[in-house]
């Protein structure tokens, strides 16, 4: 890492206390992660089964928080992923945008780095602005965060009322120590589906 590099992750959020302040707000709200990184952070801040973590689907969080929150429209529904991930699922902010569910909020943490990969640079660390991205496919509600205020503030949009929101948290290319939660897919979605809606969900 060049020094230009270092200097400018000095002045970006470290991504496990960003994801864990901006949870402290949550209730029962559905989650959904992005594979990697963001189900690390989103675990280590609590792991719970109203959490959904995909392994190896990239590209999927944002759709598959969109068929949640139309499929439950009284719940509120975060999908936490991160830029590599939502880089290579673009068409579906302009899907989303169209159908503007206001239960469904989308958290981007932006390392600008492909960190299942190598760590090679993102688009979003060269010109690419997801927020700007996310605007002009038709998201009422959009955010790029630096601060830890910011984070406090989003989380209160997020939380306590209601709206489509897009927002990318900037942190820092540094990845926090691997928390691994449950990885088995079938263990997951029964667990899910048993919190979501209730015991019987399986008969």
């Amino acid at each position: 890492m060049n020094a230009s590099r270092r200097s400018a992750d000095k002045m970006r959020l470290d991504r496990r206390a960003a994801v864990a302040r901006f949870l402290r707000r949550r209730s029962n709200e559905l989650v959904i992660t992005g594979l990697g990184s963001p189900s690390f952070d989103v675990a280590a801040a609590g792991d719970s089964p109203l959490n959904f973590y995909l392994w190896g689907a990239m590209g999927a969080a944002a759709m598959a928080g969109l068929g949640l929150a139309l499929a439950q429209p009284k719940r509120r529904v975060l999908v936490i992923t991160g830029d590599g991930e939502m880089l290579m699922a673009l068409g579906s902010l302009a899907t989303i945008g169209c159908e503007k569910p206001d239960n469904l909020s989308i958290v981007v943490l932006d390392n600008e780095r492909y960190g299942e990969t190598g760590m090679q640079p993102s688009h979003s660390g060269r010109g690419t602005d997801l927020a700007a991205v996310a605007q002009a496919a038709g998201f009422p509600k959009t955010y790029t965060i630096w601060t830890e205020n910011e984070i406090d503030d989003l989380a209160k949009q997020v939380f306590t009322s209601r709206g489509l929101v897009f927002a990318t948290i900037k942190v820092s290319a540094d990845p926090g120590p691997v928390c691994l939660p449950p990885r088995d897919g079938a263990y997951l979605r029964s667990r899910f589906r048993e919190a979501l809606l209730g015991p019987d969900a399986h008969t």
